[in-house]
């Protein structure tokens, strides 16, 4: 069986995805707006950053469940994630899958979160919950304002949180991983973090560009050993290191 055949090989008999779909399509609206809601009502109590956290990240495993999609991640690459700290996660971008499937494999006790754009933050009801999520806002009218809100959101996180990057900027619309830009190097070079870089593989095989509903299949993640920025050499260069590192799994897989 070649790499695409086991990666859109469907996880459930065909009866079983009818049904689970089906109860997605009726019951999913009503538990998401729960989740789009609680923040509304909770995100002053105690506690609440932790329970909603394991509330959204409960969700993505459920959504997954629902379609039939399993993220696959070796034991000793969840144990390397659940022992990491001070690091910024770098993965690359290949379909709307990528973040749900990132919330389902990491270990509970490794926390994380996304930087988003500004403009996402500008609905009341999703800023509440972005805030309430952690997410990271992020301007991209200006980069320079843009990379000092990343790099002070950064030192302000606890070591064993990690804010999750896409160094492509978008999807990726070629077979192999796009450029990089420099966002997470830089930030990694100006808060002393290292880069914990994530290769997934073959969620654009199951939701492709153009395409709304995903197929059933297997969705691969590697975790690569912590990368450590060179001072002496240019961020170009440490942008070319992590995206050849990057690319030599990608590539394996």
């Amino acid at each position: 069986m070649n790499t695409r055949d086991k990666a859109t090989a469907a996880i459930d008999p065909l009866p079983v995805r009818i049904i689970k779909r089906t109860v997605l399509v009726l019951l999913g609206p009503f538990y998401f707006l729960f989740i789009a809601l609680a923040p509304l009502f909770c995100a002053k109590r105690k506690g609440f950053s932790g329970w909603y956290w394991r509330l959204v990240k409960r969700a993505c495993s459920r959504l997954l469940w629902l379609l039939s999609i399993r993220a696959q991640m070796s034991d000793a690459d969840r144990q390397a994630l659940g022992d990491d700290t001070d690091s910024i996660i770098v993965i690359n971008h290949r379909s709307h899958l990528d973040g749900f499937t990132l919330m389902d494999a990491v270990p509970d006790q490794k926390w994380f979160t996304f930087a988003a754009k500004k403009e996402l933050f500008d609905a009341p009801l999703l800023r509440t919950g972005f805030i309430g999520a952690g997410l990271v806002e992020i301007d991209r009218k200006s980069g320079n304002l843009a990379m000092a809100t990343l790099s002070e959101a950064v030192r302000q996180m606890p070591a064993r949180r990690s804010v999750v990057l896409f160094p492509e900027g978008t999807r990726a619309k070629t077979s192999s991983l796009g450029e990089f830009k420099a966002g997470a190097v830089l930030a990694a070079r100006e808060t002393g973090r290292t880069i914990r870089p994530i290769v997934i593989r073959d969620s654009d095989l199951l939701l492709p560009r153009g395409r709304f509903v995903p197929a059933s299949g297997t969705i691969e993640m590697d975790v690569l050993p912590p990368f450590v920025c060179d001072l002496n050499a240019s961020v170009d260069d440490d942008v070319a290191r992590l995206r050849s590192s990057m690319m030599a799994v990608f590539d394996r897989g």
